[in-house]
């Protein structure tokens, strides 16, 4: 599985066969879109490829109790706080085959008030997003990575 992803204000990932994702990129160039690049994924994400391994996941969900949420938690699928009459197995099943709106998420935080984002692992790629957001708010960006960083961010997260 390929994937294209194509940077315009933020990131749009086009996956497919290699065949279908080289296409995609010659069109992507030719409509003037200057940064484009083939990622190769060891699966077909967040496509309808998955859709076994969704009902397989749909399945196995049937075997765990949820209880109320005690904290707002943000659904990729549409960037909205899931709801007490929310399918929560059904849209967590469903994240598998469903494209992710990271940035509607994003945004949805900024207007709960919330100004400090920890990414953690390798990599700043999630950071970027949440700079690119537009927001009169001073917004704070923290990253763990290793065991230095995480006490780094302890001692940030205690001065604020």
């Amino acid at each position: 599985m390929y994937q294209l992803i194509l940077i315009v204000l933020g990131q749009i990932v086009i996956s497919g066969d290699k065949e279908g994702v080289e296409e995609a990129e010659i069109y992507a160039k030719e409509a003037g879109i200057k940064k484009v690049r083939i990622l190769k994924t060891s699966g077909p994400f967040h496509t309808k490829k998955l859709i076994d391994s969704k009902e397989a996941l749909r399945n196995e969900l049937e075997t765990v109790e949820f209880h109320s949420f005690q904290t707002p938690v943000i659904k990729n699928l549409d960037g909205t706080i899931y709801q007490e009459n929310d399918d929560i197995k059904e849209i967590l099943a469903n994240h598998i085959i469903s494209p992710v709106q990271f940035g509607k998420g994003l945004e949805t935080m900024l207007n709960m008030g919330i100004d400090t984002f920890i990414e953690i692992g390798p990599g700043k790629t999630l950071s970027g997003f949440v700079k690119r957001i537009p927001t009169e708010k001073e917004v704070n960006i923290l990253h763990i990575n290793d065991v230095e960083s995480l006490k780094n961010t302890i001692e940030a997260i205690k001065g604020m």
